[in-house]
Parts: structure tokens; sequence; C-alpha cells
């Protein structure tokens, strides 16, 4: 064996797929061990391999388990065992493919259930080992364990052997990259990533992220963005999942964290620690507010975000199709915090309820339907924002207020949210008494008459 090209190949592998050496080392230990019980072994054996790099030998041991008198299954049990496997298999011939009905020979090689008592096992002397044997090669041997007995070593292998340890490498290799992948992305959770997009299947885009694929699922998507093949986007890791067919990326651009990641690539008094985003409140594609403190009075939070001219705020705003951001100063105070949330409208006073965790804000009247926005999107998003039930209400709709002469007093207008708004109620003014107005039909009749008489 050239062991000079065996370590670059073993290094280029583990780095191609992103693996551990040692991964690979045990992968063809494996390998090894399945090609030696394949050509020398025995029936239900289990055979171990151990592989030197630096030698290129491997030295191979057989291992059996301790078991005592209550660990082994009595004949009555296995005939009856047989009997309904038998049964089981009969019934689903039909439906199962022939590997299928193959009986696996370790299938007892569970020695312990999930609750940690002793499981019983078919005996078997190529894999079994009875306590009284054991001790006396072992003293302290415990039902359970694991005595190593050494084999003849074997460097010639035949075709199927070499077959069967390829596949195992095959297959172990591709099940340590899908586990590099998944533990990769794992600790990326909640992180801000970038791919390019690779294919669009209905209303769900798949997005390359270098190793692995990620899905941007409908429910995920900024409403109204329309994504282009090879086009590059930015999004959240929402949830990493293990599955057999690989790990499953599920990403997000709905999500009010991408607010906060972008933001901190943008300012860097956020990554420095001097500025820090506070809460966000966000309707994907339509407008989103964030709160912001600073931990330096010489530090203007606001205006480290909306940046010179507006170009860091912009910036993002670009990366979200124009979604609207209103940035407000955080307050620890809860008056001072909603009279901020409901920018751009100014608000008057504040009136708290804290037991109902209820605040009542007054607004000028000029300033009722900005407070409200469009829809209650303003008030709504405040409300999301700061965590209190908001109730906006005009300045004239406080108190008793003095009416113009010939119409009724007017009502107050109030919006409560996160509540769906509901509809205002105005007051039918009084009928007035009839005036010898005309009316629009009488009019043409008139100039008719008058026609005639001339």
């Amino acid at each position: 064996m050239d062991l000079k090209n065996f370590h670059q190949a073993m290094a280029q592998l583990a780095e191609e797929k992103g693996i551990s050496v040692e991964r690979v080392i045990e992968t063809i230990e494996l390998a090894i061990a399945a090609a030696y019980k394949k050509d020398y072994g025995e029936k239900g054996q289990i055979v171990r391999a151990k592989f030197n790099p630096e030698t290129g030998d491997a030295t191979f041991t057989q291992i059996k388990i301790v078991v005592d008198e209550s660990m082994i299954k009595s004949e009555e049990e296995v005939a009856a065992e047989e009997e309904e496997r038998a049964r089981k298999m009969a019934e689903a011939a039909e439906h199962r493919r022939p590997e299928e009905r193959r009986r696996r020979d370790d299938e007892d090689e569970e020695v312990l259930t999930a609750e940690g008592e002793i499981k019983k096992v078919r005996f078997n002397p190529e894999k079994h080992l009875m306590l009284e044997e054991a001790r006396a090669i072992q003293k302290d041997a415990k039902p359970g364990d694991e005595l190593e007995f050494p084999l003849d070593t074997h460097k010639d292998f035949g075709r199927i052997a070499s077959q069967t340890a390829k596949q195992v490498i095959i297959q172990r290799i591709r099940e340590a990259e899908r586990e590099a992948v998944f533990d990769e992305y794992k600790s990326k959770e909640g992180e801000l990533i970038s791919g390019i997009v690779q294919r669009i299947e209905g209303k769900n885009i798949y997005v390359d992220l270098g190793r692995g694929a990620g899905l941007l699922p409908p429910e995920e998507q900024i409403p109204r963005e329309q994504y282009r093949l090879g086009e590059r986007v930015k999004a959240i890791i929402l949830a990493v999942e293990s599955s057999p067919k690989g790990p499953g990326i599920f990403l997000s651009r709905a999500h009010p964290r991408l607010l906060r990641k972008l933001f901190e690539i943008e300012v860097p008094e956020i990554a420095a620690g001097t500025v820090e985003i506070k809460a966000i409140a966000r309707e994907a594609g339509s407008r989103s507010k964030i709160a912001v403190e600073s931990k330096e009075d010489n530090i203007d939070p606001v205006g480290s975000l909306v940046g010179q001219k507006g170009v860091r705020v912009s910036t993002v705003i670009n990366q979200l199709n124009g979604e609207k951001i209103d940035i407000i100063q955080w307050s620890e105070d809860p008056a001072k915090f909603v009279a901020h949330s409901l920018s751009p409208a100014r608000v008057l006073e504040v009136k708290i309820a804290d037991r109902q965790k209820e605040a009542r804000a007054i607004v000028p009247e000029d300033q009722l339907s900005l407070a409200i926005g469009k829809g209650g999107q303003n008030v709504r998003l405040a409300a999301k924002l700061t965590g209190w039930r908001i109730d906006v209400r005009s300045h004239k709709g406080e108190g008793e207020t003095a009416s113009p002469e010939g119409t009724t007093p007017k009502t107050p207008v109030t919006v409560t949210a996160p509540e769906k708004e509901e509809p205002k109620e105005e007051k039918v003014p009084e009928e007035a008494p009839a005036t010898p107005a005309e009316t629009p039909k009488e009019k043409p009749a008139k100039k008719r008459a008058t026609k005639k008489a001339k």
C-alpha cells in the first residue's frame, strides 16, 4: 500500500465531505470488518477491525456479549416467536419485497430496553458468552459486557467481500456527511444566511446554501415578492430537522429576526454593543417598527440606524423589497414608549392602566387617521411592539367639547389593538325643518314653465 497517497486520499475525502479524518478511518475499519466477515467469518459473528493508517496494517477481533440465564430465551419462547414471525411473514408476503422478508442475523444485538431493563435474546455461541465462562476469562465480567477475542489476520479478500466493503464505505461516508451538514446548520438556527435560488416548485423556493439546500415555504416568504433562478437571497435559518434523506433546512424571509440581522450588518454601533435593538414588530412586505436604545449618552440610536442621508435604512429597505420601516426610541417609561410607537403621528397625552395593561393615547384630530394607519396597521404594530393594548382617541373626543352651531356633538373615535378594529358609530343629525328650497327635480319643471310664458 502506498501510504503517502493513502494519507492524501483520506485528507482530501475528509475535506470534500466536511467530516473528520477520524470518521474516515472509522468508516474504513467498518468496511474491512464487513469484508473479513464475508470471506472468513461465521454466521452471527460480531467482527471489529482496527486499522493503523501509519503502517497500513489491520487487526481483527471477535466480540462476544456476556449474558446470564435470565437473559436467554427459553425453547418455548423461541418456538412461539418463530410461529408468530412465520404468520406475519405469510400475511405480508404479497406486499413486501424479497429483501424485506429476510431477517437480519444481528436483530438480537440489543441487550437493554429503553427502560434499562435486560432484554432476553436468543443464545448464539458465536455472539454470546455465558457469565460463568466470561468470569473464567475476566473475573470482573458482568452481564452486558463485551469481551474481545483476536482473529487471524487476512489481507486477501474476494470480489464479493470487496464489493461489500465498497458499499459500506459509500453508505457510511454519506451518513457522516449528512450528520456533518446537520450539525453545521443546526448550530446556525436563527442566523442570517445567503444562498442562490436553485429551483422553484409551485410556491416552494429551494435555495442552494453551499453544503445543503434550504426550503423557503410560501408562509415564510415576503408577500408579492418574486424570485428568479440564480438570484441571491438572504434569509433566516428558521429550523433544521433530521431525516433519512438528509437534513431539512427551513428558511424564512418573513421572520422579524431577519430585520435584526440585516441591521446588525449595516450598523457598526449594533455590532459594537453601543446601540441595542429592544423590540421589533413586523408585517412582512408592508411595514415594520423597531425600538432601539443607546448604551451611551452621546450616541443617537435612531440616527445610527437611519445613517447619513438615510443610507443605512435604505439598504435594508432595498433588501426587503421596499418594506417601510419606522425606527423609534425605546423608553422604560410605558407612556413615552407608547407615544413613540405611534410615530409618525404626534401624541398629546398617554394615560396608562397598569393592571389591565392598557394605554389610551390622545392625538390631535388631524392626526387621528395617521395614528390609526391604513386598516389600523400603525396602531396594530404599535401594540405588538410595546406589548400594550392601545386605545387611540382624538383630542375633541375627550370630554364634552363645544360643537359648531347647528350640528350635534361629535362622538370619540376609538381604535383598540391588537383586536380587530370595529366600525365607527356616528350619530345621525336630527331632521332639520323643511325650507322653501327647491329640490333638484323641481328646477327643470320651473325652467320649462318660464319658456312657455315668454
